[in-house]
């Protein structure tokens, strides 16, 4: 007696959706296979688990796309999702008269070796809801050991990706992250916070995330620093928020071409100090690696800041087309067909320093603050990469080269790419970081960064 058959690979189902297509079209089948688990109060909250399969159908038509998305496998189904963005694609054209942005769908190229898979059934593996529950376990028990209350998520994912094109597009890829974000409290509301992020969920030390976080939790009642302008100790977390920041302020190449980017002018220039060495490396031991975009372009390293000098902006088809000139697609779509929003890293790995640890950054300060998390970073002036945020959850004076008391939470309001060229020290441990909030889709992305200590920081208040 013969067993069921195997359902399609993901390869599998996006060559027979892209049958149905008509005229210029890309397929993207994602299948996603996940777990989020929330706590708060040392408690298990919610806990959910998802196994999905998301088609989407990409439709060209003279310079404008249409798409649409179908989770219902059934050929009916699929039927209408193909129609759906061929019908999308012409009544853009109708809408206008002129050839749409879009240049059309790349055609496939030659990935450098690697992670760059092609044609091959890859294993399904579900992540472990009891690998999260002994976690959980793990994190309790240690801020319990504090007389601490733990707060927090875990998730972990298992995101295949196939596309498929009408230029002969047919490439695979799969990528899994992890990650643990631990607040712990006090009875008087006093926390701490530490995270990690980590390509398998067994890189992650549920105990040791949840001491991290218990050692920040403020003792002694925190004091208030006044406005000013003061050196400042970023944590890897921090220096991670600093960047994604920047992915979108500084290298979005959109931005860059419509003149609103932070290094408009300002390519070949220095932007930052010389020891600042900024890349996206999507292939980097170490990162969420990545093989292609959404739109199947290759991915490969893009120095961005070399020596301190700003080197590139990153593009996809559409606003590398937008653009003009020499610029190409360098692998950062962030949809199908390019997104309205632009083009962004998403592997960015910042090249560390000689210093051991984050006091031996303390060492030279004689007044300044230590900054363990910033949070709710807002862009005041694009041009200029100000923004302003605040600090949380572990913030610290420094006197006279010692990390010597808390502070109460303080408001900046400071330009990124200052903070960058005021670095004087970085560490030379790096870590994996992100914030692993995932809506939609998952799509695992983080930063490879040293923690860092900038000569000036200007606070304007309190939290």
């Amino acid at each position: 007696m013969s067993g069921a058959a195997l359902p399609p690979s993901s390869r599998e189902l996006a060559a027979e959706v892209l049958a149905l297509t008509q005229g210029e079209a890309q397929v993207t089948v994602t299948r996603e296979r996940s777990l989020f688990s929330r706590f708060a109060r040392s408690v298990p909250t919610q806990a959910t688990a998802i196994d999905v399969v998301t088609v989407h159908v990409l439709s060209v038509v003279d310079g404008h796309t249409g798409g649409a998305v179908c989770t219902a496998l059934e050929p009916d189904a699929l039927r209408g999702a193909a129609r759906s963005a061929r019908r999308s694609a012409e009544a853009a054209a109708r809408s206008r008269p002129e050839h749409g942005p879009y240049p059309g769908l790349p055609e496939p190229q030659v990935s450098p070796p690697g992670r760059y898979l092609q044609g091959d059934r890859l294993p399904g593996r579900s992540p472990d809801p009891a690998v999260a529950g002994s976690a959980l376990a793990a994190v309790f028990a240690t801020a319990s050991a504090r007389s601490l209350e733990a707060f927090g998520i875990w998730t972990a994912g298992d995101v295949e990706t196939a596309l498929a094109s009408t230029r002969g597009l047919d490439v695979v890829d799969r990528v899994t992250d992890a990650y643990l974000k631990v607040v712990c409290r006090d009875d008087a509301g006093r926390a701490g916070f530490a995270a990690r992020t980590a390509t398998a969920v067994d890189a992650l030390d549920g105990a040791l995330v949840a001491a991290e976080a218990a050692d920040r939790v403020a003792r002694t009642e925190p004091a208030a620093l006044p406005p000013g302008e003061y050196p400042v100790v970023l944590s890897h977390d921090a220096v991670g928020s600093i960047l994604d920041m920047l992915a979108g302020l500084a290298f979005n190449g959109l931005s860059h071409t419509e003149g609103r980017g932070a290094l408009v002018g300002r390519l070949g220039t220095t932007v930052a100090a010389a020891a600042i060495q900024l890349s996206d490396a999507p292939r980097f031991p170490g990162t969420l690696q990545r093989a292609f975009d959404a739109e199947g372009v290759p991915k490969v390293e893009l120095p961005l800041i070399v020596d301190g000098v700003a080197r590139a902006v990153a593009y996809d088809t559409r606003s590398a087309a937008i653009a003009g000139g020499d610029a190409r697609s360098t692998g950062h779509a962030l949809e199908p067909g390019g997104s309205a929003w632009g083009a962004v890293p998403t592997n960015l790995v910042l090249g560390g320093g000689a210093a051991v640890s984050l006091n031996e950054l303390a060492a030279p300060i004689e007044r300044g603050l230590l900054i363990s998390r910033l949070w709710y970073l807002n862009p005041v002036h694009e041009r200029s990469a100000l923004v302003t945020g605040v600090s949380r959850e572990g913030t610290f004076l420094i006197e006279d080269g010692r990390v010597s008391r808390p502070l109460r939470d303080i408001r900046f309001t400071d330009s990124l790419l200052r903070v960058l060229e005021q670095t004087q020290a970085l560490t030379a441990v790096r870590r994996l970081v992100s914030e692993a909030e995932y809506y939609g889709t998952r799509y695992a992305y983080g930063s490879l960064v040293p923690a860092l200590r900038a000569d000036g920081f200007a606070v304007s208040g309190g939290a």
